[in-house]
């Protein structure tokens, strides 16, 4: 990854985030609505990461004050999890206990309104294909995004072209028949910033690479 660095958050153009997820005991209220944890952005199906069983706490604890009819909704551990962007926020990288993901934006891997790489390309993903090999990872997923311009069927169209193009190189530089993928295009769905300016837009125009995490 090109020369990642972590800048403060205070900064007008903070770019890098460190996140950390704790416990989280969610409380629901009985016939109202109850109080739910900020899991932040919504991701495609299935790659929720999964946790040990949490610690059981104790619902008839002196310590503990609910709201008269209220129960203890399942408590459950997440993650720990820290996200690192470069300065130009082009690429985001995101560790937690179970998984590694890479995000890059589009703008660094294609032309506008193409699924064909660019010279530069190639050497991020092959900065990838270095991290999977690290991992020992044999399961991988390739999931293309767009913004919300143009219509929704065009941006399905465009990022599973991207996904595809990603993949082919991570094939070629792992060169492990043992590898299975998982590629998909996700058009707009599931924005990991606000489409309602250009700067969320970009980030949101992405391929996400994701495996997971080994021994090493």
């Amino acid at each position: 990854m090109n020369s990642l660095t972590t800048r403060t958050i205070s900064s007008r153009h903070a770019v890098s985030l460190i996140a950390t997820a704790v416990l989280i005991t969610g409380v629901q209220a009985l016939g109202v609505s109850g109080a739910h944890a900020d899991e932040g952005p919504s991701v495609p199906p299935g790659t929720e990461a999964s946790a040990e069983p949490p610690v059981q706490i104790d619902a008839n604890s002196a310590g503990l004050k609910l709201a008269k009819g209220a129960t203890l909704a399942p408590s459950k551990v997440l993650d720990i999890k820290s996200i690192v962007e470069d300065q130009g926020g082009e690429e985001r990288r995101e560790d937690t206990n179970e998984t590694v993901k890479f995000a890059l934006q589009a703008e660094v891997l294609f032309g506008k309104d193409s699924a064909t790489l660019s010279g530069q390309a190639n050497g991020r993903i092959a900065a990838i294909a270095n991290e999977i090999k690290k991992q020992n990872a044999t399961k991988i997923r390739v999931f293309g995004f767009t913004d919300n311009l143009g219509s929704y069927e065009h941006g399905k169209v465009l990022s599973k072209q991207r996904a595809d193009a990603v993949q082919k190189v991570l094939g070629e530089e792992l060169n492990n028949s043992g590898i299975t993928y998982e590629v998909r295009g996700y058009s707009e769905d599931f924005p990991i910033a606000d489409n309602s300016t250009e700067e969320g837009r970009k980030k949101n125009r992405r391929v996400e690479v994701s495996f997971p995490r080994g021994d090493s």
